[in-house]
């Protein structure tokens, strides 16, 4: 197998969670704190892959200088992208109640909704890709929490589309058309980047790093704790020592 094509195949999987979590919430109507409490999982995940598989690799890769300025341009990139993004209607895309507004409460938040879902993940599929570059292989851990957050990340928004109207055929034709660009952004990643000297990678590698974090503080976790008990951290904290395995175990 080409490395091109396990970077295609690898983000494609990854991506393909969405559809999983997409599918599970369109069948059956998932209870409100069960849709936090996975979230919390999946966040505690993410937040333990970029600290230890993208934040700590990228400094050991190219130094503290390009790993710092990669991650504040990823994290201002994408509070911006993201802004205009809310104006658009995409604010409370991975949102499972009645937040989302419908196309008949605002005209083309269709297309915010399913853009601010691509640019959540594109960021954990080009790291996917680099993994291929810097270790010659998809990193397990990574792959593994990409996987389990996307799951509840599905999940949660497909029940607010739902929620607010949304059809079947557009509902799955975002999960799944993201799902087929993931694939894309890894082997991109991996075929632009093959070269690239160790500063440069562990600057993407940041940057991806910054974007992750920016995303979960401003859509997962919110919606972590839309259903607020008392084992959210737990719950969180759970997810983060899933990961933490995952990378020592790796």
């Amino acid at each position: 197998m080409g490395s091109w094509f396990a970077a295609l195949l690898w983000g494609t999987v990854a991506g393909s969670a969405l559809v999983v979590g997409s599918g599970i919430a369109w069948k059956w109507r998932i209870n409100p704190k069960v849709v936090s409490s996975i979230m919390a999982f999946g966040s505690g995940v993410l937040i333990s892959a970029l600290a230890f598989e993208l934040v700590d690799e990228a400094v050991q890769g190219g130094g503290l200088q390009p790993t710092i300025g990669g991650f504040l341009a990823g994290a201002v990139a994408y509070v911006g992208a993201n802004l205009l993004l809310a104006r658009a209607g995409a604010r409370h895309r991975k949102r499972s109640g009645s937040r989302q507004p419908s196309e008949a409460d605002q005209p083309g938040s269709g297309s915010a909704l399913a853009i601010g879902a691509l640019l959540d993940g594109i960021p954990e599929s080009v790291v996917l890709g680099l993994g291929l570059v810097t270790a010659s292989a998809v990193s397990p851990a990574m792959l593994a929490a990409v996987f389990i957050s996307n799951v509840p990340e599905g999940l949660s928004s497909t029940a607010g589309m739902k929620s607010s109207g949304r059809s079947a055929k557009y509902v799955f034709g975002v999960w799944g058309g993201i799902a087929a660009i993931c694939g894309i952004a890894s082997m991109v990643g991996f075929l632009t980047l093959q070269d690239a000297p160790v500063e440069l990678i562990a600057f993407i590698t940041a940057i991806a790093a910054g974007a992750i974090l920016a995303m979960l503080a401003d859509t997962m976790i919110p919606e972590a704790f839309e259903e607020s008990h008392m084992f959210t951290g737990l719950i969180a904290a759970l997810g983060f020592l899933a990961a933490f395995s995952l990378h020592e175990l790796g």
